[in-house]
């Protein structure tokens, strides 16, 4: 690990493509690693920490869900299946709620404004949330402080927002995004200025524009930073060509005609959930990508708002109407087309955890330097409630956090949790929340 002392942490691959400056970041290889492969070599300071929330919508659905024991001998509810073999990875946290304190329950809101700011107020004030306050420890030093993606074609689809500013407005492209990450230097997406061209870019990978210096650098590697790379590279450009896809104008349709433009004010909807989930997918991709090349050490996705309008194929009606409407099954004991849409988010969040968990940094994986925050918006959702959240937490924080246990604790305070992420990922705070949602002491049990 040693051999390659003069290839620094931050290196970049920088180029040129179709006239335009690219970047391309670098995944920590080996030979900027101690012996043991937990610190840098050259400075002995450990790893990035980085931190990801993930939001899904409408809960785990109107039948039981909680695990009948908590510590690490549990067994995970059958709605979420998909992440059975990240089970050994994840925190699955049950029986945390939201007090009220003589405040209304703003439906799909209230409860998330308490779950992710410790506060609760009818004035539908949200400010600092869990992964802003946690930005200003880690996510100095990397071109973004954070990234927020939304799935289902809204910016306002966020649940980041600083404490001086509010909601952060979400990237809904991926091709954007990409033009982002791979532009020669990070620019406001508001600004008027800003014209990136991912058309051209992705007509001819970026790794063609960085094509000289990669070949420079990879002969001065070790085979295992070389075959580290090699997937690395390999895995970019599997990416690339996912995008392109939604660049190739389709095929004329006869019937189709042109409706008006809609206002200014609105976005491009996406309205099938399986169009949201490939969208989460790629996002998923690009942000794994900044993760681990040091663009960024904090990212937030969103798969919908809250009243989710996604729908089935082949259904008018809208996962949020569902919830509401659709009866349980007498014989399977649950809301079929309800734990469709379940599944469909729970296998898009195994997809994002399994990625990091993938991507190699000396002996450990990113998912092992990190923390992914995983949240929904109820409890039950036909009822709205703000009682019994269930939130999963992945990765081990860079070893500051013990997983693959079921912490249930009925009637606690859900701030709870979020203070026990905040002080594992560094943040100085003995404290979280306001009134009856605030709390002193953490959930001892998952430090390790």
């Amino acid at each position: 690990m040693k051999s390659g002392r003069q290839i620094t942490r931050r290196r970049l691959l920088r180029g040129m493509l179709a006239g335009s400056a690219v970047t391309v970041g670098l995944p920590i290889l080996d030979c900027v690693l101690n012996t043991n492969g937990t610190a840098f070599a050259s400075t002995g300071s450990a790893l990035p920490a980085r931190f990801a929330t993930w939001y899904w919508p409408l809960g785990l659905g109107e039948d039981d869900w909680t695990p009948k024991v908590s510590g690490t001998n549990y067994t995970l509810p059958p709605q979420m299946a998909p992440l059975k073999p990240l089970q050994k990875k994840l925190n699955f946290f049950t029986g945390g709620q939201v007090f009220l304190d003589g405040q209304s329950n703003n439906v799909h809101f209230t409860g998330l404004q308490g779950l992710m700011t410790g506060k609760v107020a009818n004035s539908r004030e949200y400010l600092g949330s869990i992964d802003a306050l946690i930005s200003q420890v880690i996510g100095s030093g990397s071109r973004f402080r954070s990234i927020e993606v939304a799935c289902a074609g809204s910016p306002r689809d966020c649940w980041s927002a600083r404490a001086d500013s509010g909601v952060q407005p979400a990237e809904i492209s991926p091709v954007a995004l990409y033009g982002r990450i791979f532009g020669a230097e990070f620019k406001d997406p508001n600004a008027a200025e800003f014209t990136p061209d991912p058309d051209v870019m992705l007509k001819k990978s970026v790794l063609s524009g960085i094509a000289e210096e990669r070949q420079s650098l990879m002969k001065r590697l070790g085979a295992a930073d070389r075959d580290k790379l090699d997937n690395y590279f390999t895995s970019l450009r599997e990416l690339e060509q996912k995008l392109q896809i939604q660049l190739q104008k389709p095929e004329p349709l006869p019937s189709c005609s042109i409706p008006k433009p809609l206002p200014t004010d609105h976005e491009p909807a996406v309205t099938l959930a399986t169009d949201a989930i490939e969208r989460a997918n790629l996002f998923g991709g690009l942000l794994a990508h900044a993760l681990a090349c040091g663009q960024t050490n904090v990212t937030n996705l969103a798969i919908s708002r809250p009243q989710s309008g996604l729908r089935k194929g082949g259904d008018a009606t809208a996962h949020h109407t569902h919830t509401h409407e659709e009866q349980i099954d007498t014989k399977l004991g649950y809301q079929p087309v309800c734990r469709w849409f379940t599944d469909q988010y729970m296998s898009a969040l195994a997809q994002f955890v399994t990625k990091l968990d993938g991507i190699k940094e000396g002996d450990r994986t990113l998912l092992d330097s990190m923390v992914v925050f995983a949240f929904t918006d109820h409890g039950a959702p036909r009822l709205h409630s703000v009682r019994n959240y269930p939130i999963l937490t992945f990765g081990n924080g860079g070893g500051r956090i013990k997983t693959g246990m079921h912490i249930g604790r009925p009637g606690d305070q859900v701030t709870r949790v979020g203070l026990t992420i905040q002080q594992a990922m560094g943040v100085q705070t003995s404290s979280w929340g306001v009134g009856s949602n605030r709390v002193t002491s953490p959930i001892s049990e998952v430090f390790a």
